[in-house]
């Protein structure tokens, strides 16, 4: 055992289980693949500004989560607390948005970085796959969002997630509510620290899951009842989009997510076998954050699902994915020519695709054998000086058991043929 240990708060992924995170990420980075959005991929750190702007300064997030540092060139940065200000500000970097092709759709996959108190579900390492659509303002791209997160959790098996729904206004008709929302809450008996918040960002304290805020804001101004007619139009027709395609939802007032920058439509993917850490996704529309981070007027929206919080929900619901076996063959050499004649051998099958390995380390055929069946691998492969001496090698079936001999020029199509 090793004198180190993973910091607290994270994990590492080692195999069989990393296999279900890959196909995690895997499932949901398919229907974007389909449907127009490029890969992109950002540094694990940024500017400490970018968050601060982008986040939003009153969040928790910004104040008692994120990993910041400065260097010894003395740039002051932070650790990805999550990812749409750096994928918006590596888009403008790169001027995607100049090329008169708008939106811009991108998807990306990594590890984000947050100090929370550890527990399951919420750890202060996590992975995420996320997309952005930039530069336009549509319902569709809304509710395409929406659905292609629903269609990924439905390829992966899931049932049990419900998408909460709601729209946060713009900057039209939300300060109006504000002053109603702040009028209401300066009323209350809360804390400094929350006290405070009602100056800064107001709806944040309708996020706070505290029982005891959440028994005062019985009779809290609903955001719903101040939209104006063209934020109330555009929900609905993100509304009638989801509905005409098949995707349930829920109407949800309170949902305002934890980051400053959402506008209009904002949404979360809930499962209910998770406890309190439910949320396995969620994004929404952030029409001002390319002028917070010091860019032109870009309207977009975008989401991120939890890969970590994804394989708790597969585990709620008793999913085990289908996932093929690394290793299809695993060839055994018995002595030093069988060693250099099928390690040969191993590097035709890899060359023509399939997934092969072999027995190293001048294994006994007894123990080779283990080895093959721990791997998974359907077939085995198995020579010594006889077998050499006939041009021939063993096939062996390992879940049947039946062995027959084939010849050595013959071993690609054979193995092909085998495993069908």
């Amino acid at each position: 055992m090793s004198t180190f240990q993973a910091p607290k708060g994270t994990y590492d992924l080692i195999p069989p289980n990393s296999a279900t995170y890959l196909a995690v990420r895997e499932a949901i980075s398919v229907p974007l693949r389909n449907s127009g959005y490029g890969y992109i991929e950002t540094p694990g750190f940024e500017n400490v500004e970018l968050f601060a702007r982008g986040v939003g300064e009153s969040t928790d997030i910004v104040t008692k989560e994120m990993y910041a540092f400065e260097t010894k060139g003395g740039d002051k940065l932070a650790l990805r607390p999550e990812g749409t200000a750096s994928v918006l500000r590596a888009a403008l970097e790169a001027n995607l948005h100049k090329g008169g092709n708008l939106p811009v759709k991108l998807w990306y996959s990594g590890s984000y970085y947050r100090y929370e108190r550890p527990q399951k579900g919420r750890y202060r390492h996590f992975s995420q796959v996320g997309a952005e659509a930039i530069g336009a303002e549509d319902p569709a791209l809304d509710a395409e969002l929406i659905i292609l997160a629903h269609q990924a959790y439905r390829s992966l098996g899931l049932r049990d997630f419900r998408i909460l729904l709601n729209s946060l206004g713009d900057k039209e008709c939300r300060p109006v509510y504000r002053a109603a929302l702040q009028d209401f809450l300066r009323g209350l008996q809360l804390d400094e620290d929350t006290r405070r918040r009602i100056e800064i960002n107001p709806l944040r304290v309708l996020d706070d899951k505290r029982e005891a805020v959440q028994e005062q804001l019985i009779g809290a101004p609903m955001l719903r009842d101040y939209l104006c007619e063209a934020c109330k139009t555009y929900h609905e027709q993100v509304r009638e989009l989801l509905t005409a395609a098949g995707v349930a939802f829920e109407d949800d007032p309170k949902l305002v997510r934890g980051l400053d920058y959402y506008t209009r439509t904002t949404f979360e993917f809930v499962h209910d076998g998770l406890g309190s850490q439910s949320a396995v996704g969620g994004g929404g529309r952030y029409d001002g954050l390319s002028e917070m981070i010091g860019g032109p007027a870009l309207p977009s929206v975008g989401w991120a699902l939890g890969v970590d919080r994804t394989v708790l929900a597969l585990e709620a619901e008793g999913i085990t994915l289908d996932i093929p076996a690394a290793t299809a063959v695993y060839a055994v050499p018995l002595g030093e020519e069988a060693r250099r004649v099928l390690f040969g051998k191993v590097t035709e099958l890899r060359r023509a695709g399939v997934a092969t390995d072999f027995a190293y380390g001048g294994k006994g055929l007894k123990n080779a054998m283990k080895s093959a069946n721990r791997s998974g691998a359907r077939l085995a492969l198995v020579a010594g000086e006889r077998d050499l001496a006939e041009g021939v090698v063993q096939l062996k079936d390992l879940v049947s058991g039946e062995q027959t001999a084939i010849a050595l020029d013959a071993v690609v199509d054979e193995v092909r043929r085998a495993l069908g």
